[in-house]
């Protein structure tokens, strides 16, 4: 039993769909299924029910689930209080990026960097909706790709790019075929939770969960989450490309757009962060609005 396949059974548990579990660890879906089934094999008990329609995850999974994420948490945090950072620079670059990040231009934000620093390396973390911006603020990662909703206490931001409000729905809502919906037409609905503590973005999403539903933390999970419970919740247009299901619409809402922003600690002037700045800063000038649809 390692760190790495205890993170792909919690990424498993949150897609519920091995081939987009896989990718987000930037792997084969195969090797990825070769792991879980390993690990089910160690601890012997089946964590997943599959066929070939659906993955679903089994009591025992729920339940050991649960305890692998305090003992994630338990050990980023071991690494946090020991790692050593290079001084001045001398390290990878840490990019937290939540969801699609900054989308399609990521070609062009790595070039403005390398541009300004060609040796610079670039290191890949994953955020999540509910650790997206103490992430950053506790120097976890250098600088984060997150949802930008406001003034955030000890953070400054840099906006990249907007991507309009779309409500993703169950293909069978009468809501599915909808031209367009406003906050009115989502009142009554149920909602899917996302595990945000953060005041500005529960508002964002706007719509209030049934209490003690389950909460979702990636926003690629959100629509496996609409599809398996029926209810409702909202996105970027962009994740009809980067998240599509067969079982959800993704239907054009009233509503502030998802702005997508770096963010970086308040008063960090190391050159690797500025320069990051400065990339996502000419990055949206080269694409206008930056809207991405």
């Amino acid at each position: 039993m390692d760190i790495r396949t205890l993170r792909y059974v919690v990424t498993l548990a949150e897609e519920l769909h091995f081939g987009r579990a896989a990718r987000r660890h930037f792997i084969a879906a195969q090797p990825f299924g070769q792991h879980v089934q390993r690990l089910e094999r160690e601890v012997g008990a089946r964590l997943f029910d599959r066929t070939s329609r659906r993955v679903a995850i089994t009591p025992a999974g729920e339940r050991f689930v649960a305890q692998v994420r305090v003992v994630l948490a338990e050990v980023d945090a071991l690494y946090d209080q020991t790692a050593e950072r290079p001084s001045g620079g001398g390290g990878p670059l840490r990019v937290g990026v939540l969801g699609f990040g900054a989308g399609d231009r990521w070609g062009a934000l790595r070039g403005a960097v390398h541009d300004q620093l060609p040796a610079i390396v670039l290191e890949h973390h994953e955020l999540d909706l509910a650790d997206q911006y103490d992430t950053v603020r506790r120097g976890r990662v250098d600088v984060g790709l997150v949802q930008h909703v406001g003034e955030i206490d000890g953070l400054e931001f840099e906006p990249v790019l907007s991507s309009p409000r779309v409500a993703v729905v169950p293909a069978t809502s009468a809501m599915a075929d909808a031209a367009r919906l406003t906050a009115g037409d989502l009142a009554d609905c149920h909602w899917v939770e996302v595990a945000s503590r953060e005041p500005s973005l529960r508002a964002w999403v706007g719509g209030a969960a049934e209490r003690g539903a389950p909460a979702v933390r990636q926003p690629s999970a959100i629509p496996t989450a609409v599809a398996i419970s029926g209810r409702v919740c909202v996105h970027g247009a962009a994740a009809a490309d980067y998240y599509p299901r067969p079982d959800v619409r993704f239907v054009p809402v009233d509503g502030p757009a998802v702005e997508v922003a770096v963010s970086v600690r308040s008063g960090d002037r190391r050159p690797e962060v500025v320069a990051f700045r400065r990339a996502a800063a000419a990055v949206r000038r080269l694409t206008g609005t930056g809207l991405l649809v």
